[in-house]
């Protein structure tokens, strides 16, 4: 099993023009994704659009990440939605595919109680052997996943880690302080990996390193080294490329910017859609400004 890793993008599913999934640039920004910095990578999250694919294409993007990169490079599922028993059902059919671990999000909308986010993601868990990293959103979820949950979930030896997008620093460090130093912290916001990091954090499960994925090993690397002043700069630096990332509801800026890049990927399915004219400018505009670590592709 490959070891998971500090730094994982949460990858982008292509898409062809008819909108079918396209399996020649999936295995093709997989491949990129790996040579610019990522140590492994999550595929059918939300930055992958999991809500529009089907159960079949979901299992078929595992396939084909999972041959794409090889035994050495972490691939990790994003197999969970807000109902427990296809998320359970999705798991086992992921784990006979050859992937590395699951990310299992706070089932969205309809705002479970602790009790039931502990209940949903226990049984999950107890559903395989291989490694599961929770995640926590609640600006997307409505729900926030409490340190004391997270502490109820750490009997179960395959939770080895959660994805915080809580934006919430205090909460983050309380989870860091009281869970133990074998249960890994990965930032779920790009912005808040340094931040992170210095309070005790693993790395980033990121939105930006499909872009700056060398960029961002760098700056953890200079952290970890004690080398404050240059991780520091590294982050300003690329603060105003990740906002822009965000500008709107992700991945719609992230796919347009990969193909202002030189690796088109394809559109948005609905609900989402493309960016306006002046959010397009703006993307433009950060992606202009900084070196871009992905190489180029021949266009769709």
């Amino acid at each position: 099993m490959a070891t998971i890793g500090r730094v994982l993008t949460a990858m982008a599913t292509p898409f062809a023009p008819d909108g079918s999934l396209d399996e020649g640039r999936t295995a093709e920004l997989a491949k990129a994704l790996v040579a610019s910095g990522s140590d492994g990578l999550v595929v059918t999250g939300t930055t992958g659009e999991s809500p529009t694919l089907t159960h079949r294409e979901k299992l078929r993007l595992y396939e084909i990440v999972r041959a794409a990169v090889g035994g050495d490079v972490s691939v990790i599922a994003g197999t969970t939605n807000y109902n427990t028993a296809e998320s359970v059902e999705l798991t086992r059919e992921a784990a006979q595919l050859g992937v590395d671990g699951f990310l299992l999000v706070v089932p969205p909308y309809n705002k479970p109680t602790q009790e039931g986010l502990y209940r949903h993601f226990a049984l999950i868990a107890s559903a395989t052997t291989l490694p599961c990293i929770l995640y926590n959103i609640p600006s997307r979820t409505g729900t926030n996943l409490l340190p004391g949950t997270v502490l109820r979930l750490r009997q179960y030896a395959n939770i080895v880690g959660i994805k915080e997008a809580s934006g919430d620093l205090e909460q983050i460090a309380t989870i860091i302080e009281t869970a133990g130093s074998d249960f890994l912290v990965w930032s779920g916001d790009d912005n808040m990996t340094l931040p992170i990091l210095a309070i005790g954090g693993y790395g980033v499960i990121s939105v930006a390193s499909h872009l700056v994925g060398r960029q961002i090993q760098e700056m953890i690397a200079a952290f970890l080294a004690g080398q404050n002043a240059h991780a520091a700069a590294i982050h300003r630096r690329l603060l105003p490329l990740i906002k822009a990332l965000f500008v709107v509801g992700s991945p719609v800026p992230l796919k347009y910017a990969l193909g202002v890049a030189g690796f088109p990927v394809g559109e948005c399915r609905l609900p989402l859609y493309g960016p306006d004219e002046e959010t397009a400018r703006l993307i433009r505009h950060a992606i202009e400004r900084q070196t871009i670590d992905l190489p180029a592709v021949t266009a769709v």
